[in-house]
């Protein structure tokens, strides 16, 4: 699966654009990441962008099924096995069922799907509303403010650490300046 048949896939899934835009946020971030691994960028951007392909569908009624129906898709698909791997690997901890992350790809995913997040509420607070606009040192000030979005995982976030080897500083850094060069996808 390539970039172009993974974006078909999650829009055909997919009627939010501001949640295909966080699979875009991902998938970027994912292929920034598999540069500073040296691995394979296509690969893990495919992963990032296909991890909640399935959100929309359970999202309401049965949250808990997330992501469930995607395997199934990939799957069919004959799809890379890491890359149904990592889309398993982010959701460790929300569904009790998932095992661990384990790989580097499966770590990235699920360390780098909540910094999407609170980057982009970081960005949404600065005057322009630009990724351009946002800094590191923007986000590390929102960090400890609980308050400001809430629904950020920032002890998943801090992983990055202890599971990747990468600082958190520079995990956001890397983060940011993927999602910079994806702003026009973005619409940031």
């Amino acid at each position: 699966m390539n970039k172009q048949e993974a974006l078909d896939l999650v829009n055909s899934m997919t009627q939010n654009k501001n949640l295909v835009k966080h699979m875009v946020a991902v998938g970027a971030c994912m292929k920034a990441l598999a540069h500073h691994f040296n691995e394979n960028e296509d690969l893990w951007e495919v992963a990032g962008i296909v991890h909640d392909g399935d959100y929309e569908m359970f999202a309401k009624a049965d949250p808990k099924k997330h992501p469930s129906k995607i395997f199934e898709v990939l799957e069919e698909r004959k799809v890379d096995p890491r890359i149904i791997q990592a889309t398993r690997a982010h959701a460790w901890g929300w569904r009790e069922d998932l095992p661990e992350p384990q790989t580097e790809m499966d770590w990235s995913i699920y360390c780098c799907d909540e910094l999407t997040g609170l980057i982009t509420a970081v960005c949404l607070v600065q005057p322009s509303k630009k990724l351009s606009d946002t800094t590191v040192e923007a986000v590390l000030k929102k960090w400890n403010k609980k308050d400001f979005a809430k629904g950020v995982d920032r002890k998943g976030i801090e992983l990055c650490e202890a599971k990747l080897g990468i600082k958190l500083e520079d995990f956001i850094s890397i983060c940011l300046k993927a999602m910079q060069e994806s702003s026009n996808e973005l619409g940031l």
